[in-house]
């Protein structure tokens, strides 16, 4: 009991720098703009984090492990346009969502098979599935993007609660509070750390660690497909191009909330953290009218900025 108490209160700690920085980022944004704080942008800027927070927190999972996913963004895509045609073809809403989520955990169990299993490199298997999954949802569509679903459909990326709150944005909470509860109450959660952190020792105590690593890759195609349907819902359409780009979104959100490339270290409150520092930086930047081009640049900093700050804490821990 002592044990656990002194993990969470580390946690904790290890994510106050991070809920500082946040704050103190849009201290500056409110201050350098007067319509930061403004009802109208706060809502906007939760709309814009709801994306990558979904790919961001199945990310997170691989890169516990010490594993990398590039291929969310296409997965992203390719489950999109299957979802799309099934809707068009008249498969009831419900259903359609189910088989595209499927989709998804099918993409992610390829490639946790291939990483876990046939003991491939990720960044290799999943650069290739990035190719795959892209150029089949190019050919499935005919390179055309597929719209005009049913209301009831197009609620679930419009609707808001109390005429304010995004549906979108209660989805994405409750997925995290999910994997939250999976990381530090569970035993798999417990076992994927332990994966990342010394997977060797790992194995000899008894844990089927091709099993956990396979997982870890399912559960990121999951919310790769999860996002699929909250972007088709709010776009009205379905888009082979969607994505394009996100995995690296999703992989700076997961390492500016504290995760680290080598494995072992990282969270669910940690990543959402890092995903509303980006959406908040390129908001502040977008009022600010600095152009899109110097925003990645200053973008690209602070990743690297954040994965130097992981590699001074593990050096003076």
């Amino acid at each position: 009991m002592k044990d656990k108490l002194k993990t969470s209160r580390a946690l904790h700690f290890d994510q106050l720098p991070i809920l500082l920085a946040l704050a103190a980022l849009c201290v500056v944004m409110s201050v350098l703009s007067g319509d930061f704080l403004s009802q109208y942008n706060v809502v906007n800027i939760l709309q814009q984090t709801t994306i990558n927070a979904t790919l961001a927190i199945g990310m997170t999972f691989v890169i516990i492990t010490g594993g990398i996913d590039l291929s969310v963004g296409s997965i992203l895509a390719f489950s999109g346009i299957f979802l799309g045609m099934m809707l068009k073809g008249g498969v009831p809403a419900p259903l359609a969502i189910v088989l595209c989520l499927l989709i998804g955990c099918a993409c992610g169990l390829l490639n946790g098979a291939l990483v876990a299993y046939a003991k491939l490199p990720p960044f290799i298997v999943t650069l290739g599935m990035l190719s795959i999954a892209r150029g089949l949802a190019l050919i499935i569509a005919g390179g055309k993007n597929n719209s005009t679903f049913s209301a009831g459909f197009r609620a679930l990326g419009t609707y808001r609660i109390g005429g304010v709150l995004p549906i979108q944005v209660v989805f994405v909470i409750i997925l995290y509070l999910a994997a939250h509860y999976v990381l530090r109450f569970r035993k798999a959660g417990r076992y994927l750390y332990a994966i990342g952190g010394n997977e060797e020792a790992t194995r000899l105590s008894g844990v089927n660690v091709r099993r956990y690593v396979a997982a870890a890759y399912v559960a990121c195609g999951l919310a790769a497909a999860f996002a699929s349907v909250i972007l088709t819902a709010k776009l009205n359409s379905a888009q082979p191009s969607a994505g394009d780009g996100f995995e690296l979104n999703a992989v700076a959100a997961a390492v500016i909330g504290g995760a680290s490339l080598s494995g072992g270290c990282g969270s669910a409150s940690g990543t959402l953290l890092g995903a509303l520092i980006m959406s908040v930086l390129a908001n502040g930047l977008t009022l600010l009218n600095v152009s899109s081009y110097a925003q990645q640049v200053v973008i690209g900093a602070v990743i690297i900025l954040a994965v130097l700050l992981d590699v001074v804490r593990k050096r003076k821990s």
